[in-house]
């Protein structure tokens, strides 16, 4: 197998796991080495349930990745999902360490450090993320960057984005027993929001909502900030729930006729679908004969039992019901955090459950803003799809750390530069 250095990103859903491998390009951007999908087990509403499970699934993934491209997956970034991400406030506050008193990056390491020592009224949970909210600096406060500015007292006030213990271990268990290498863990909608949100959304105001199958999220930007990110048990899968039992259908069936004609829009006219559930009989089709008293008589076709009508309106009625109690829940949780809902930048849909016909329409009248489908651009070889947004942004946010770390340097010789800098006068 070839040793290409290849940035990995698997994408663990309720109903489908994604694993996507690329590499960076100086010339084409970001190059697709491969893609592939299979049906998950083991996931409930983002949250891995059966670890045992997943990881057949994922080990099966990644053979038929390696036999198919002739590569190795090495290393991953993997996403974690599911109602117990929660965001938390904390302040911190320390004395800048250098002798001329200019903020060092030792000192924003200690500030960090410091932000995450919160008490978080649970021992069952781990600071995946923090987000920094204001910087102060002896009391100047609108501070962009403090690094490399001189004062004495460094405040910082964040949100940091917490997990429950047994998702993280759900997902490293996963993963590590197939015999990867876990090395890094991001929220599903985080990595949503690098791969589809752009900085100067971020800045205007812009809430992005990622509707799955399990679940739906929702992440509020302004000023560049995170302001908001809420998770809530309600995806598309709910909405083929209501198919089947509105129809009194199987779920199977009910999942079909979402995709092939589902809409968010009421239709005016009264269209009707006949469903074929299996394939007709011809002798269901052919018009017959009997002999009834010696007589020939001609019996009317057959209608096939296997056929569930329905009308267009009476499916887009289902599926908009639910559709609007999603927007409900996400519009609540903007309205907390952004100035009566104003956001310039919009709404932002993503996720399987933003392919529905008609969704932009229902969002612009639910939301009363600005909405667009967010894709993922720049991945040469992938196609258009919003359901690949969260793949995408994992392997996204690899390459940014990637080069954060080119940037800024690390290891032993920055440690030992930067000792020797806080006695600079």
């Amino acid at each position: 197998m070839s040793r290409i250095k290849t940035i990995t990103g698997l994408d663990i859903g309720t109903d489908t796991i994604k694993i996507l491998g690329v590499k960076k390009d100086s010339e084409s951007g970001i190059e697709v080495l491969f893609f592939d999908t299979i049906e998950s087990f083991g996931v409930q509403k983002g949250r891995v349930k059966d670890s045992n499970e997943v990881a057949k699934r994922v080990s099966e993934l990644i053979e038929k990745v390696e036999r198919k491209h002739s590569c190795r997956v090495d290393n991953i970034f993997v996403n974690i999902n599911g109602t117990k991400l929660q965001l938390v406030p904390s302040h911190a506050l320390i004395s800048v360490g250098r002798a001329d008193q200019k903020v060092s990056s030792e000192d924003i390491e200690r500030i960090y450090d410091e932000v995450k020592m919160i008490n978080l009224q649970s021992n069952n949970k781990t600071i995946l993320q923090v987000f920094p909210q204001e910087w102060v600096l002896d009391g100047e406060k609108e501070i962009i960057d403090p690094l490399g500015l001189q004062g004495v007292r460094l405040e910082l006030d964040a949100l940091l984005l917490s997990a429950f213990n047994s998702d993280i271990e759900g997902i490293i268990d996963s993963i590590e027993a197939v015999n990867l290498e876990e090395e890094n863990i991001i929220p599903g909608l985080i990595a949503d929001s690098n791969a589809v949100l752009t900085p100067n959304q971020k800045e205007l105001g812009v809430a992005l909502l990622n509707i799955g199958a399990g679940t739906s999220s929702v992440a509020v930007f302004e000023a560049g900030r995170l302001l908001n990110l809420v998770v809530f048990p309600v995806g598309s899968a709910n909405i083929t729930n209501d198919i089947a039992i509105g129809f009194k259908t199987e779920i199977e069936i009910a999942e079909r006729i979402k995709k092939q004609h589902g809409s968010c829009s009421l239709k005016d006219g009264k269209k009707k679908i006949d469903f074929v559930l299996s394939p007709v009989n011809e002798e269901d089709e052919e018009e017959e004969e009997e002999d009834i008293f010696g007589k020939k008589k001609k019996i009317a076709k057959k209608k096939p039992k296997n056929v569930l009508s329905f009308s267009e309106k009476e499916l887009s009625k289902i599926i908009e019901a639910r559709v609007c109690e999603i927007f409900e829940l996400a519009d609540r949780e903007i309205k907390k955090v952004s100035k009566q809902g104003l956001l310039p930048g919009g709404i932002v849909l993503t996720g399987g459950g933003s392919k529905l016909p008609g969704i932009i329409e229902l969002a612009k009248k639910e939301f009363k803003l600005p909405c667009r489908i967010g894709y993922c651009t720049g991945f040469s070889g992938l196609e258009k799809d919003s359901s690949l947004s969260t793949v995408c942004g994992l392997v996204i946010s690899k390459i940014d750390k990637e080069v954060s770390r080119s940037g800024s340097g690390s290891g032993i010789g920055k440690k030992i530069k930067g000792f020797f800098e806080n006695f600079i006068p």
